[in-house]
């Protein structure tokens, strides 16, 4: 796929512009200089990028492509040039920047200070990040080397060609040096998405509808609820009279039916929803969601534990929650509200987990989330279990299921500690407080989202009652100050448990 291919297919009909000036010209030998004429004669432009700025479904955005036709799409002092020119002009015009790459890496004719100008190309795109403007990244076949090193995995997003050929080490370049080939099938875009490193695998008019909707959301704007495609008002509620009163044994129990709504549920209320994956750094745990979303027109990063995903011994370990930090960094970048979704049976009991480093990942989430500088949610949805729980908890706003509930460990656990067998699990939840109304009294949820009488036994309106009580939460917090938001979250969590505590 050529940059005019790309760029044909990614914007609006007629509506690209080109930013492009004529290359710079550092001093090179004649030779190289025969090349690049004769790259400029074959790919019919004169550098291996192209940039400009277009429509994208009505909605302007910067553009940067590569053009593997000249010089394998390699990058050097021109083509860096050309790039950060690029990357600034869209930070001054606060322009969303899509960037496709597809790249043999460094221009290997102009050696070291080729190899250089990674360097400057990723700090422009980290200041157009910092700046609080959406990157996008697509890459096509092949993306290799430093450009796949540097701004090639930036991305608030990424995606890929599908069958790409992605890597850092060419697999001919490692032929020469070890003398066997390189793994088959390692350096793939689909194994790259199985692994955590990218978001998905897309042909590029997907990712043209992928990238409209991560747009919408990333701009930040509200829109009104009813305006949004496939928004669905929620069912009004039956009724204090439909709603069991239960004991907290009774919501552990609840909460253990099959056929519980998870966050999957709540996300098929929701519109724009762009879902990601992995942490962008190898890693993907299956047992939690990460999406980009509206809830009722409000735009927000939402990441949670998927119930479904979470089976027997099979439960969130540290990737899961360094894709949590993922959503956080993410939430404050782009200056979006964060969701948080809590139904878990516990993190991860292994030597595995304890080696890759659980227990520090738990206390990073709660550093990140009560310093974070965006409006947060969270949702006691289901279970509550230990750490794994705790690390999702530090919000603005806690809601809470009905037969939501918030534990150490599962009943069970604590009665074996306490008394040394399971059967008075029902005493030590009770005991504990484990349960929404326990917690809500303790200073620890501020809502709870009823059922009638469980959940379970309405999926549909338990998951609008909640979209709706989300939606109602954000459009709140939007209206408070940053910095009057974090001292309120400092303080609220600073007083839990001294409720008539005498010093």
């Amino acid at each position: 796929m050529s940059a005019n291919d790309l760029i044909g297919q990614l914007l609006d009909p007629d509506s690209f512009r080109s930013w492009d000036r004529p290359p710079v010209e550092p001093p090179i030998s004649p030779r190289y200089r025969a090349e690049l004429v004769a790259a400029a004669e074959r790919a019919g432009v004169d550098e291996s990028v192209r940039t400009g700025e277009g429509l994208l479904r009505g909605r302007r955005v910067a553009v940067i492509a590569c053009e593997f036709a000249f010089l394998a799409g390699s990058v050097g002092v021109a083509a860096a040039e050309r790039i950060v020119s690029a990357v600034e002009r869209a930070t001054e015009l606060g322009l969303p920047l899509i960037a496709s790459p597809t790249s043999g890496g460094t221009r290997m004719q102009e050696g070291t200070v080729a190899f250089v100008q990674m360097v400057k190309i990723a700090g422009a795109v980290a200041v157009h990040k910092a700046a609080g403007h959406p990157y996008l990244v697509y890459l096509r076949d092949p993306t290799m080397g430093g450009v796949f090193a540097s701004w090639g995995s930036l991305g608030h997003i990424t995606f890929a060609e599908p069958g790409a050929l992605i890597g850092f080490l060419g697999p001919r370049v490692y032929e020469a040096l070890y003398g066997r080939p390189f793994p088959p099938g390692v350096q793939t875009a689909e194994n790259l998405y199985r692994n955590g490193v990218i978001d998905g695998v897309v042909p590029v008019e997907v990712f043209r509808r992928i990238a409209n909707r991560a747009l919408s959301v990333a701009s930040g704007v509200v829109l009104p609820a009813e305006a949004e495609p496939g928004w669905a008002a929620p069912v009004r509620n039956p009724g204090p009279m439909a709603r069991r009163e239960t004991t907290a044994w009774d919501a552990v129990l609840s909460t253990r039916r099959p056929g519980r709504p998870g966050i999957r549920d709540l996300l098929r209320h929701v519109t724009q929803r762009v879902p990601l994956s992995g942490t962008g750094q190898g890693e993907s745990d299956r047992t939690v969601v990460l999406a980009l979303a509206r809830f009722g027109g409000q735009p927000c990063v939402v990441f949670g534990h998927d119930r479904s995903g979470q089976e027997g011994e099979h439960t969130m370990g540290p990737a899961a929650l360094r894709e949590a930090r993922r959503a956080m960094a993410l939430a404050g970048e782009l200056r979006l509200p964060l969701v948080l979704v809590i139904d878990t049976v516990g993190a991860a009991l292994s030597k595995e987990a304890e080696e890759r480093g659980l227990a520090p990942e738990i206390a990073r989430c709660l550093a990140d989330l009560v310093t974070l500088d965006t409006p947060t949610v969270s949702i006691l949805l289901g279970q509550g279990t230990g750490g794994g729980a705790l690390a999702l908890l530090p919000a603005d706003r806690v809601l809470a299921a009905r037969h939501g509930w918030l534990a150490p460990l599962p009943p069970e656990g604590a009665s074996a500690i306490v008394f040394r067998d399971t059967e008075h699990a029902p005493e030590l939840a009770a005991a504990q407080r484990i349960g929404a109304e326990d917690l809500r009294a303790d200073g620890v949820v501020d809502r709870i989202v009823d059922e009638y009488p469980d959940a379970a036994d309405e999926p549909v309106a338990f998951a609008r009652r909640m979209v709706l009580a989300v939606t109602e939460e954000l459009a709140a917090l939007r209206a408070t100050p940053t910095a009057e938001l974090r001292a309120l979250r400092h303080a609220r969590y600073r007083r839990i448990g001294l409720t008539g505590v005498t010093h």
